[in-house]
């Protein structure tokens, strides 16, 4: 049994390895406006092929080498932490600054090719690599909430894709740590170890054909936000004139219907109704409870039930495209919100 778990395993390893490589040479020359995601996410694939390698690759004998393939895994969050940077906002860059996330890398990697791998400098690397870790999934938790807060405040177009994307590889790539440490935890008992090492290995496999089918299915999906926003902080009282500014607001998407726009934000409807946006952010938040997301797809969906309702000539595809919306699933998610119905069901249910 153990060695038909253990050819399984070393099957799998070459299986991953060979998707790792594959992924990462689309993701570098795929078309795309915007590289540095790709270019990111290939180099996080790159860096984690060497910790793969050890799936059926013998261990090295020199001992730079060695040191440089266990290194290697403090690569590993810093590059999917500005892949996700990258990912979110369109005008983030690589600056001088961002070497600092190498600094652990660089001085294990000394440390290991001059005393080379010993079993004490071993269990310090795993106590340093295992904090370095969870410091980064919480700095990538917050990146999220952060650009979360930003696209609902300023933007109407379906950057919830991206946020729902990100996080579910995120959290994929948690629970794919949390087998890990319980593989560790149990490695005294080996045959749990082999199960676990093979679930692991299964895992990963799973993650990464589901990253393949949304990369390529979804290739304009990291469309990005403008990392210079920042999120509007509620004002306590609201001015009086304000009830007044929003009724002119209402009575300005009625009468010009600038949501039918699909590329509307925050900053546009500003310029068009002659008013601030901090200013806009905060009387919709106030006196509406939505953000402007949620706002814009309010008129859009109610648009959208007139249409599947008195024009049936028209497809659900035509209709959301019709009312603003570029994205089937954005459409769906967010009629069923507003209704607790699909599109269709709602147009069966008017007839």
């Amino acid at each position: 049994m153990k060695i038909e778990n253990m050819s399984l395993i070393n099957d799998l390893g070459k299986i991953i390895f060979f998707l790792f490589l594959l992924l990462s040479a689309f993701l570098i020359t795929a078309k795309s406006e915007r590289k540095l995601p790709n270019y990111l996410f290939a180099a996080f694939l790159l860096i984690s092929v060497i910790d793969l390698s050890g799936f059926f690759l013998p261990p090295p004998d020199n001992k730079i080498i060695k040191g440089f393939k266990l290194a290697s895994v403090l690569l590993q969050m810093p590059l999917y932490f500005l892949y996700v940077n990258a990912a979110c906002y369109y005008n983030f860059t690589l600056r001088t600054k961002h070497l600092f996330h190498a600094v652990p890398f660089l001085c294990f990697l000394v440390w290991f090719s001059i005393s080379g791998i010993s079993q004490q400098n071993d269990q310090a690397f795993d106590i340093v690599s295992t904090i370095q870790y969870y410091f980064y999934m919480v700095a990538v938790f917050l990146v999220l909430k952060t650009f979360r807060k930003l696209y609902q405040e300023n933007y109407s177009s379906n950057h919830h894709l991206t946020y729902k994307w990100l996080m579910q590889t995120t959290i994929l790539f948690l629970i794919g740590n949390t087998f890990v440490l319980i593989r560790e935890l149990l490695k005294d008992n080996e045959t749990a170890f082999l199960y676990l090492y093979t679930l692991n290995s299964v895992f990963v496999l799973f993650v990464i054909s589901w990253f393949v089918l949304n990369a390529l299915y979804r290739p304009n999906l990291l469309a990005g936000i403008n990392k210079n926003l920042i999120p509007v902080q509620q004002i306590q009282e609201p001015r009086k004139e304000e009830p007044e500014q929003l009724k002119n607001l209402l009575k300005f998407m009625e009468t010009e219907k600038p949501y039918l726009d699909d590329k509307l934000t925050l900053q546009k409807l500003a310029e068009q109704i002659g008013m601030a946006e901090k200013q806009l952010s905060v009387l919709i938040n106030q006196h509406t409870g939505k953000h402007f997301f949620d706002f814009i797809n309010e008129f859009r969906i109610n648009k959208a039930k007139a249409l599947l309702k008195d024009q049936p000539q028209l497809t659900v595809l035509e209709v959301l495209y019709e009312v603003g919306f570029n994205s089937r699933s954005s459409f769906y998610t967010a009629f069923k919100k507003e209704t607790g119905v699909t599109p269709t069901d709602y147009r069966k249910s008017a007839v």
